[in-house]
């Protein structure tokens, strides 16, 4: 497939970006070759500079549920920008959002908006520090949570040894305060918290890690991390950026039954824009400034833009402030259960695609969020995901690409479904993916 002016344009990009990206997954050298340009993007479909059309399936890594361009999306960001991009002052627009996601999410008592879910999480670390009056976090491997320094950190020598910096320019002093465990083992949690009796703040996590790819929680596994946490006197922390309003109304926390002390948002509630929230007890919330010590700013916290463009998302998947979904407004009238159907129907034809062609593979999924791993054992954690065959995932990726199917260009990345997908989307992908496979 001929991209000369995606070819021509990262060749630009370089010369001024660094890797001319400007976030490094989109270099597209975990699967090798260089990043397609786009042109523009509608519904469940993509354009690059180049004329080539692709069935999405990263959905802008997440926000774009009900498709790209969505009317009513585009509708309120025009109507909002007519009064102004932004005021630095409350607007009306944040009342409303922060009334939708406390009425919706059901361990969020109060919320506070900022910028990014980097932001979301590091604030929500430091507002668990200055609550419980500790330093130490617990973090597991393969969950993803920004690049705060405190939160790039991997796993040291063994469960009980403190993480170590996993970039350059984070200090040794700061991944010190971090532990580091592997996913789905409450036995080492157990054993971190002995070791460190009444330093531990918080532990946080993905309650379904989308940064490794997609892993689930298992059976009980939640349920003994809030047991955990509440006997010690630790906040739970629950990083809903991307699972949040993706696996339902509430969140992974409603899906799964379980209530955290802290949320953080992002993705969803943005419309696309760029956005973060972080929120939970009332208590602890109300720990922040300008009531209490722990401080929080942002000058495009609450952006009318984002607020617009977010609650038009929220309501057209027919959340409301009542606390109950709405009459249902996208198109199929019934989005969630619209998104539960569509990705079994992807996940039942690429598994059917996948035996047919001999190929070994593990696709786990969540709702509309799934992996496709090359590898015939169960995918629980990091470590199991590490087994996937790298190779024979980058060769898939780009048959699927040419074929004009974009999936994630790691195969340590999500894939997301819209509302926008119909069923002969899904045909397509199968029918791509099945002759990826027999290439492999």
């Amino acid at each position: 497939m001929n991209r000369t002016k995606s070819a021509a344009l990262f060749e630009e990009a370089l010369k001024y970006i660094p890797g001319g990206v400007n976030s490094p997954v989109r270099a597209f050298r975990a699967v090798g070759g260089q990043p397609f340009f786009a042109q523009h993007a509608a519904g469940a479909r993509i354009w690059d500079v180049d004329g080539h059309e692709y069935i999405d399936y990263v959905c802008t890594w997440g926000p774009a549920i009900l498709g790209h361009a969505h009317p009513r999306i585009i509708a309120a960001i025009k109507a909002a920008a007519e009064h102004g991009t932004s005021f630095g002052v409350p607007n009306e627009l944040e009342v409303r959002m922060a009334k939708l996601i406390c009425a919706a999410v059901p361990s969020i008592q109060k919320v506070r908006m900022c910028n990014s879910g980097t932001e979301a999480c590091m604030s929500a670390i430091r507002l668990a520090r200055g609550f419980t009056k500790r330093d130490k976090i617990i973090k597991f491997d393969g969950c993803y949570h920004g690049h705060a320094d405190s939160l790039l950190v991997r796993a040291g020598s063994g469960a009980l040894t403190f993480g170590c910096p996993d970039s350059a320019g984070v200090p040794a002093d700061v991944a010190r305060h971090t532990i580091v465990l592997p996913f789905n083992d409450p036995e080492a949690v157990e054993r971190a918290f002995a070791a460190n009796p009444g330093q531990i703040a918080a532990v946080i996590l993905e309650p379904v890690p989308g940064n490794a790819g997609v892993f689930l929680p298992k059976p009980g596994y939640l349920e003994a991390l809030r047991r955990i946490t509440e006997a010690h006197g630790a906040l739970l922390i629950f990083d809903e950026v991307m699972t949040g309003f993706r696996l339902g109304p509430g969140g992974a926390q409603a899906r799964f039954g379980i209530t955290p002390d802290l949320t953080c948002l992002g993705k969803i509630i943005g419309g696309g824009l760029p956005v973060g929230a972080f929120g939970g007890r009332a208590d602890i919330m109300d720990m922040l400034a300008p009531l209490g010590p722990v401080y929080q700013a942002g000058t495009l916290s609450g952006n009318p833009l984002a607020m617009a463009a977010g609650i038009a998302a929220l309501e057209e998947l027919g959340i409301s402030t009542d606390g109950a979904p709405a009459p249902a407004r996208a198109a199929s009238g019934r989005p969630y259960q619209r998104l539960e159907e569509l990705g079994a129907s992807l996940e039942a034809g690429i598994k059917e695609a996948a035996k047919a062609a001999g190929v070994p593979v593990t696709i786990n999924r969540c709702g509309s969020m799934f992996c496709i791993y090359f590898t015939d054992r169960p995918v629980w954690n990091l470590a199991d995901a590490m087994t996937s065959d790298r190779t024979r995932f980058s060769k898939f990726f780009h048959a699927m690409l040419d074929a004009g199917v974009y999936i994630a260009p790691s195969q340590f990345e999500a894939n997301f479904i819209s509302t926008a997908h119909t069923e002969a989307d899904l045909e397509q992908t199968v029918r791509a993916a099945a002759h990826a496979f027999k290439q492999l």
